[in-house]
């Protein structure tokens, strides 16, 4: 009996001390999120990246049919350049709980899908990302990036985005370009504007 209450105020002791430090790193989220190796946090700082692109950082080449044109793309384009996309916006919703967020529930990147037309099959869609520090710096300027108010402003319409070029090798084998034909792909390409800087509606 004293053995097994030695193990159970372990285990309290154990799983208190794993919450607090995840209650400490979810609201004080560093860039480099939660990660074990530096090719994980250098990822997860590429996502997080709060810098703004100057002129210089842009690469013109990058266009919608530029991203979804087919062939192995993994090295097409930099994730030290930038891009500036226009594409139809086909959906907003966010993202699933993940380590560069340090896995808060209330810090999620939104994904922002663009095609080139309304009834484009999931092949052929982009995935574009807000993320939580990209939606305080807009907090900031008196803009509202949430979920629900893009959801509103951008569903429908033709916009233009801004931000970094980023390619998520965690979903390259469920692009098109990666691995064509697949049943599973649910994106054209695995390059992203990630973070997203700039947002306009244009039509």
């Amino acid at each position: 009996m004293l053995v097994r209450r030695r193990v159970f105020w372990l285990v309290v002791g154990v799983v208190v001390v794993v919450a607090a430090i995840w209650l400490v790193l979810a609201f004080n989220c560093p860039s480099s999120g939660i990660g074990i190796t530096s090719r994980v946090r250098q990822k997860h700082r590429l996502k997080n990246r709060t810098a703004f692109p100057s002129a210089a950082d842009f690469d013109t080449r990058v266009t919608l049919d530029a991203l979804l044109q087919r062939g192995d793309d993994r090295s097409r384009w930099s994730v030290e350049r930038a891009a500036r996309v226009q594409g139809l916006v086909i959906d907003v919703e966010h993202a699933g709980s993940e380590a560069a967020n340090c896995f808060n529930p209330c810090r999620r990147d939104i994904h922002v899908l663009i095609a080139p037309r309304k009834d484009a099959p999931k092949s052929e869609q982009v995935v574009l990302e807000v993320t939580p520090k990209m939606r305080d710096w807009a907090a900031g300027q008196g803009i509202d990036w949430s979920e629900e108010t893009l959801q509103k402003q951008l569903i429908g319409h033709w916009c233009e985005f801004e931000g970094w070029l980023y390619f998520d090798v965690d979903h390259d084998e469920e692009s098109e370009n990666v691995a064509p034909g697949n049943a599973e792909n649910w994106r054209g390409t695995a390059w992203e504007v990630h973070p997203i800087t700039k947002i306009r509606v244009l039509e």
